[in-house]
């Protein structure tokens, strides 16, 4: 896709939860691209998220929608397990691609991608880890690289829920919480993950009977800085991501409540977010309008690529095992392929 004064026409998969904040996003906020197409085959999310973008032809499936040629660029906003069912077509069709997390549920499919994707001129997938968008974490990293601080030491994560649904399983935990870190902390520190190992403190008796949290998640990075996350799903009180630089000569902190401060009654406070669509509303912004600038100017990615997906996929695989074994488990990779440089 080359530059054009012709709105993007994005096609987007899935129109639950994620899929109909993108399409709201893309119809509201975006600017230079517009909903063509949505998939989905659940008649009343189609009719619910149509609704919201005017205009958009409904499709039961990524290929009914590439047949009639009905986008220039798709966002895949289903769950993990259906993904590699639409990026694979929407590879053979040479379209961009804007992917929520994971890449796949596993590295084995995650390398399948990888090596479909190879066979273009450059990479076309571009993986919807939003952190990396948000105003805060592009300051830490810039603070990390430029070492007015001296060398980073450590850092600390905490990433916490006030609730979590009926649906949410203990490994989810890992795969679909941690995993934001699992991208995001070697992104600040510039190292890719050695190892991951889990920490089990004194069980909230709050959490559901299903699951047994906190945990604090170790990570190793190669460049010997080292990560704790304390991942806490029953907090109650809302929704809180934030992170803590430990550097030689200073300490740099993010995530931490903005906004309208009260006294009143003897008490200070001020307001925390409950969920992660007002935390990081504006990543998802920046990030959408980052992809949609990039494929009209033919770059076609502007963040993290497939590699970075199929790195945090074998994160969570091990994540995953630290949870019922003790002591560090590796992560190891294949050689990152010169397409991904």
């Amino acid at each position: 896709m080359t530059s054009t004064n012709q709105d993007l026409r994005v096609g987007v998969v899935g129109a639950g939860q994620m899929g109909a904040d993108h399409i709201q996003r893309i119809t509201r906020t975006i600017s230079g691209a517009t909903v063509s197409a949505i998939v989905e085959p659940d008649a009343g999310r189609a009719a619910a998220a149509a609704a919201a973008a005017p205009g958009a032809q409904p499709f039961a499936s990524i290929e009914d929608a590439i047949d009639a040629a009905a986008l220039d660029a798709v966002i895949i906003a289903t769950p993990g397990p259906f993904h590699e069912p639409v990026l694979l077509p929407a590879l053979e069709a040479r379209l961009p691609i804007l992917c929520e997390k994971p890449l796949t549920p596993d590295s084995a499919s995650s390398l399948r991608i990888l090596e479909r994707e190879q066979q273009l001129d450059r990479p076309h997938i571009q993986l919807g880890f939003m952190r990396r968008f948000d105003d805060e974490y592009r300051a830490l990293r810039e603070l990390i690289a430029g070492g007015d601080a001296g060398e980073l030491l450590m850092l600390r994560g905490v990433h916490r829920n006030p609730s979590v649904p009926d649906s949410y399983t203990q490994s989810m935990l890992i795969t679909d919480s941690v995993v934001h870190e699992f991208d995001v902390m070697p992104w600040l520190a510039g190292s890719p993950i050695r190892s991951v190992e889990v920490k089990y403190p004194r069980r909230n008796g709050l959490a559901p009977e299903r699951l047994r949290e906190p945990i604090l998640v170790l990570i190793e990075l190669e460049n010997g800085v080292l990560v704790d996350v304390e991942m806490n799903v029953s907090v109650r009180f809302g929704y809180q991501v934030g992170t803590e630089a430990v550097l030689q000569t200073g300490i740099a902190r993010i995530g931490q409540p903005a906004g309208l401060q009260r006294w009143s009654d003897a008490a200070f406070s001020i307001a925390e977010h409950t969920t992660f669509k007002t935390r990081f509303a504006r990543a998802y912004d920046a990030q959408v309008q980052a992809w949609v600038d990039a494929v009209r100017d033919g770059s076609l990615v502007a963040g993290p690529n497939a590699w970075d997906g199929y790195l945090v996929a074998l994160a969570c695989e091990a994540g995953v095992r630290a949870l019922d074994e003790s002591g560090p488990v590796p992560v190891e990779s294949a050689a990152r392929p010169a397409f991904y440089a």
